[in-house]
């Protein structure tokens, strides 16, 4: 599995004062690296009232800490604070990523989990990754988990949460579609959090494991 650095970034107080001023430089910086393989997902996290409250990127780990010192939105105080996580990536049948215009309304949801911090948490997870990942594979073919894989402890480490995007406009539904998930009904996930997103035209390579 492909590994990548999850930036997670939440919104500043007054980010809708200064995110529309920011966005051009943030676009010019965001493409080339699209196109280049160095940026393998951006979308904003939107509030239940689908107001901007933050980012989710995905970048490779070369590019980590170039992308975030020329990062408009870190420079311009869009963010209020941010954090780097090794992610791994799944290698599921996804479908490409959206390409056309960036819709008006939420089109997909994004979760992010983390696991339990007892001792018994690397167990539960274990226990259940299989089931979890049957579901993921039929859903990701089907086009429903649009990208998915594990949140670690370090780079290269073990598993301590999950980030996955569905295809699901409403966040309502997606929450009751991973009620079903081995990972929640098995009690790996302990902390969920939830956000509408939507993505906008950027030149995504193809994710690893993606259909033809």
């Amino acid at each position: 599995m492909t590994e990548y650095r999850m930036v997670l970034a939440r919104a500043a107080g007054d980010a809708g004062e200064r995110i529309g001023a920011a966005r051009p430089a943030h676009l010019a910086l965001v493409e080339p690296m699209a196109a280049a393989g160095e940026l393998v997902l951006g979308v904003p996290l939107l509030d239940a009232s689908g107001a901007y409250a933050g980012s989710l990127m995905l970048v490779t780990p070369a590019a980590a800490e170039r992308y975030l010192e020329a990062e408009p939105f870190r420079r311009e105080g869009v963010w209020r604070d941010w954090s780097v996580h090794p992610f791994r990536l799944a290698p599921l049948d996804y479908r490409p990523l959206p390409r056309g215009p960036a819709p008006a309304v939420p089109s997909h949801t994004v979760v992010i989990a983390w696991d339990g911090r007892d001792a018994a948490a690397p167990d539960r997870r274990l226990a259940v990754r299989e089931a979890h990942f049957g579901r993921a594979r039929a859903a990701a073919s089907a086009g429903i988990i649009t990208l998915g894989g594990a949140l670690l402890e370090s780079p290269g480490g073990r598993m301590i949460g999950s980030l996955a995007i569905t295809a699901h406009p409403d966040v309502a539904v997606a929450r009751a579609w991973w009620a079903a998930d081995p990972y929640v009904t098995g009690g790996v996930w302990q902390e969920i959090a939830w956000h509408a997103t939507r993505f906008a035209p950027l030149p995504y390579r193809p994710l690893l494991g993606a259909a033809a």
